[in-house]
Order: structure tokens, then C-alpha cells, then sequence
């Protein structure tokens, strides 16, 4: 369950990223579909810790860089997307098509690092988006990765939303799935949450903690390359986990 107050506050910031100029105390109310007071409240709040600033007498309120600085800051030391981001960047450049590493959140997968094809037609999502675990290659790689009784646990509050005609629907067609694809190494998603996109995946598993490596795309292209798709994916597995196995020697 979201927390209100939070939640209004994360939805301002995304506010601004959409419209990408200063917004009225009434616009900001309006477009968030809150009360008056409570934007106010909000706006007041976020302009006395620095976070939002007004451009002159009722010309609307803006963020400062204070928001960006510190992301950076948190972005600059995150070790597992800093380790990783460059993996993402060779397997873009290696397949065409864009890389995504992500995990999962309760039931549905987080992307946490997205390097987008250079293709004009290509597969585009930020950090931070949230998909259905059920209907992913990241979040069906990761699921046959879990022991049978965390996926009987986390199955067992999936609701198997059905997306496209491919979506899995049931349990135990997930666990099968992810029980083959576990034993060939890599998982492929052909339009199981839309038609028109595609995805093949690997697990990464670091000391038992758990990401997804994907390479996404459009499906008339990523059909007919799903072995070159997994290789890749396998080559830069073995490169990570290797990195990964040094690292944890070298500090120990």
C-alpha cells in the first residue's frame, strides 16, 4: 500500500520531468488532482528544503538541481549498476537491441540500469519502471532461479494478468517454463506482455542475491536471433560473474 503523502510527492517530481517547465500552485493541483492546501503544503515544503524554487511572483515553481545532485550522488556509488552499466553497454553494442538489468520487487520486476538500442525503432524504458513478473524474461529467468517453495510463495501472489495470447496464466505453466529455461540457461519472452516486443534473459546470481540481464526488442527482430541473443547474454554472464567471484576474493 503506497503511502499518500509520499506517493504525491513522487508523483510532482514526475510531473515535472512530463512537462518540463514551471507549474502554477492551481496547475500543480489540478494536473495531481489534489486539493489546493495540500499541493501548497507540498510545494511549501519542498521550497524550504531547497527542492523547488518559484522563477519569479506567480510564475510557477520549478526544481532546483538540488534533486539531480543528489541522485547522481546516489547513482555515482550504486556498486551493482557502476559494476554492471558497462556489461549493458558492450551487450547493446554486441546485439543491436537494448540491455536492461533489473530484479525483483515484490511481484513484479524493477529495472535498475537501461542502455537503449541505437536503432530509431528499438525498445525504450526508464530506471525505476516496474513490469509484471509473470509476463517478463527478467522476472521468469530470476523466478526459476528461487528454491520450489519461494516460488510456490511468490506464485501464489502473482495475479496472471493476461496481456497477450503468449501470457502465462497459471502457476504451474510458470514453473514449468522457468524449470526449462533454467536448464538450457536463459529464458525467452516472444510478445508475452505486448505482441510487437520480444526479450531473451539470464540470472545473475551474486552469492545468492539475484538480478536479470535482458536484451529487448522488437519481435520480428529478436525471433530470428535467439541463439545469437543468448549467447551474448551467456558471454557477458560468464564476464560479470567472473568480475563478481574476483572482487569478492580480492576483499576478502
Amino acid at each position: 500500500m503506497d503511502i499518500k503523502l509520499v506517493a504525491r510527492t513522487l508523483d510532482l517530481i514526475e510531473l515535472f520531468a512530463a512537462e518540463q517547465r514551471p507549474l502554477p500552485l492551481a496547475e500543480i493541483a489540478r494536473l495531481l488532482n489534489a486539493p489546493v492546501s495540500s499541493s501548497l503544503a507540498l510545494v511549501r515544503t519542498l521550497v524550504n528544503r531547497g527542492y523547488l524554487y518559484e522563477v519569479r511572483r506567480r510564475g510557477g515553481y520549478y526544481p532546483t538541481r538540488r534533486l539531480q545532485q543528489l541522485a547522481n550522488a546516489i547513482d555515482a556509488v550504486d556498486p551493482v549498476v557502476e559494476m554492471l552499466h558497462p556489461e549493458l553497454v558492450e551487450l547493446r553494442d554486441a546485439t543491436g537491441e537494448t540491455a536492461v538489468l533489473g530484479k525483483i520487487h515484490g511481484t513484479a520486476v524493477v529495472y535498475l540500469d537501461v542502455v537503449e538500442s541505437k536503432k530509431t525503432v528499438r525498445y525504450s524504458s526508464p530506471p525505476g519502471a516496474l513490469r509484471p513478473l509473470h509476463a517478463n524474461s527478467i522476472g521468469k529467468a530470476i523466478f526459476g532461479a528461487l528454491s520450489p517453495e519461494a516460488q510456490q510463495a511468490l506464485g501464489a501472489k502473482l495475479a496472471f494478468e493476461r496481456y497477450t495470447e503468449a501470457t502465462t496464466t497459471d502457476l504451474a505453466t510458470l514453473i514449468d517454463q522457468a524449470s526449462a529455461a533454467q536448464a538450457r540457461g536463459w529464458y525467452a519472452n516472444i510478445g508475452e506482455s505486448a505482441p510487437e516486443l520480444s526479450a531473451v534473459a539470464v540470472t545473475l546470481d551474486f552469492g545468492g542475491d539475484l538480478y536479470g540481464l535482458s536484451v529487448v526488442g522488437p519481435t520480428e527482430r529478436i525471433r530470428p536471433h535467439l541463439d545469437e541473443h543468448a549467447a551474448a547474454l551467456l558471454q557477458a554472464k560468464q564476464r560479470i560473474l567472473t568480475t563478481w567471484h574476483d572482487t569478492e576474493k580480492t576483499e576478502l
